[in-house]
């Protein structure tokens, strides 16, 4: 006669899985729709328009998330804690970061065709690896380095045979996939602390630094530009620029919950693979996309790179698939 309260237990755990296997994909669809829809909100703003101001549209975006969580907090939607002496410390070096990830990601959006600024973007996998290495201790299997190489390997292909090519939009990337990793690690470690919570690293974060992002933008006289922008009498205009205010809160509240419910790593390719849609798209969308057959086999590579690395993400995780390093000793299988 079978043990009742065996099967009930094993019933329980097997309803526990799924419902876990269903909060990840969950989270990931929501963060790779969120982040499909703020690129091409974004280059409709900065490129179909021509807003002429990224760090305008950057402030822009930080002060609806701070409006929308503070908004939410007092009318007790959610909680986050309330500022202390020591918010800073405990939140530092998040806020650095996500300006740097906010500001360069809409630059490199301006300034590059949305098929480069997608496949450069892949690089962001590579650098995530390494800042898990180093800051969490894990280790990707070798499968998992050769298909982030073969990502590589496609994007600069496509990089050396970009017949628009814009240093600078170039430089605004590499930051920006430096930001990326930095921001999905540390979101993580942060996250694991229940310190802050989600609410407070997105409302914190946004909070310390809309005041230098203003400051900077004063300077610079990009306030003066988006000021004198004529499209603001254009609904549509106002409709567009208004949609990529709220999704970038929306963008940055899916990243910290997948990075949550997920794993730094794993944000990183759902956002590789929604560049998957951005890229082709993106050749159509802006109109500054250069056709060349070595750029379009280049980005065809590192399409194939990321669609193998993303079967190797979320297929079910053996016990040789991750690699932790601790206490100074040499890297461990679990």
């Amino acid at each position: 006669m079978p043990d009742t309260d065996t099967v009930s237990d094993s019933e329980t755990e097997k309803m526990e899985e799924e419902h876990s296997l269903v909060a990840k994909l969950s989270a990931a669809l929501f963060y790779g729709l969120s982040s499909f829809f703020i690129i091409v909100a974004n280059k409709v703003v900065l490129t179909s328009y021509g807003f002429p101001s990224f760090q305008v549209l950057g402030l822009s975006q930080m002060l609806t998330g701070i409006v929308v969580l503070y908004t939410a907090k007092l009318l007790k939607l959610i909680e986050f804690p309330d500022f202390a002496r020591d918010t800073i410390k405990r939140i530092w070096p998040l806020p650095l970061v996500y300006v740097g990830n906010l500001l360069c990601g809409l630059g490199g959006t301006q300034k590059l065709s949305l098929p480069m600024f997608t496949v450069l973007r892949r690089f962001s996998i590579l650098f995530t690896m390494i800042a898990e290495f180093w800051i969490l201790g894990i280790k990707a299997s070798r499968a998992v380095q050769l298909s982030v190489y073969l990502m590589m390997l496609g994007a600069i292909i496509a990089g050396l045979t970009d017949l628009s090519f814009d240093a600078i939009g170039y430089l605004m990337i590499f930051v920006n996939n430096i930001c990326t990793a930095t921001n999905m690690v540390y979101t993580k470690q942060k996250l694991e602390a229940k310190d802050l919570g989600k609410y407070g690293l997105l409302f914190y974060n946004a909070l310390f630094m809309i005041f230098p992002v203003m400051a900077l933008s004063i300077y610079t006289e990009e306030l003066q530009k988006a000021y004198n922008f004529q499209s603001w009498t254009q609904p549509m205009f106002l409709l567009q620029f208004g949609l990529s205010c709220i999704l970038g809160f929306v963008l940055n509240y899916s990243i910290v919950l997948c990075t949550h419910i997920n794993s730094a790593l794993t944000t990183t390719i759902i956002g590789v693979l929604k560049n998957l849609l951005v890229t082709y798209i993106g050749m159509a969308l802006g109109g500054d996309y250069i056709f060349s057959w070595p750029n379009f086999i280049g980005l065809n590579i590192s399409v194939t790179g990321s669609l193998i690395y993303t079967y190797l993400t979320f297929k079910k995780v053996g016990p040789s698939k991750t690699i932790i390093i601790s206490n100074g000793r040499p890297p461990q299988q679990v």
